[in-house]
């Protein structure tokens, strides 16, 4: 096995590269992101068809009436309640969630 130096140009000395410091194997990244290609489409089809099946609507419709009675038994007006409630369903919904997180890193 030959020995691999790196110069530290901030101290002038030879330092010994490790296997963590050496440039990655271009082949070997490219058979990863060939796999992760072919696996993404996957995921984000058995997500979708988590966050958005029948069952899935149920669920946050359920969430979303139970949330709004108990403002209500609360004592708040319907206009409050229904603001409130506007606000606790956007942060159930991950698809928005998603697609604002996706917008801020462009």
């Amino acid at each position: 096995m030959t020995s691999v130096h790196r110069f530290n140009k901030k101290n002038g000395e030879m330092k010994n590269m490790s296997e963590h410091d050496r440039m990655p194997d271009p082949e070997k990244i490219k058979e990863i992101l060939d796999i992760v290609s072919q696996k993404i489409p996957g995921l984000l089809k058995e997500l979708s068809n988590l966050l958005y099946s029948p069952d899935s609507a149920k669920k946050y419709a359920q969430a979303a009436a139970i949330f709004y009675k108990e403002l209500k038994a609360a004592g708040m007006t319907d206009e409050q309640a229904y603001e409130l409630t506007q606000q606790y369903l956007s942060t159930l919904n991950i698809g928005k969630m998603m697609g604002k997180f996706s917008n801020q890193h462009e």
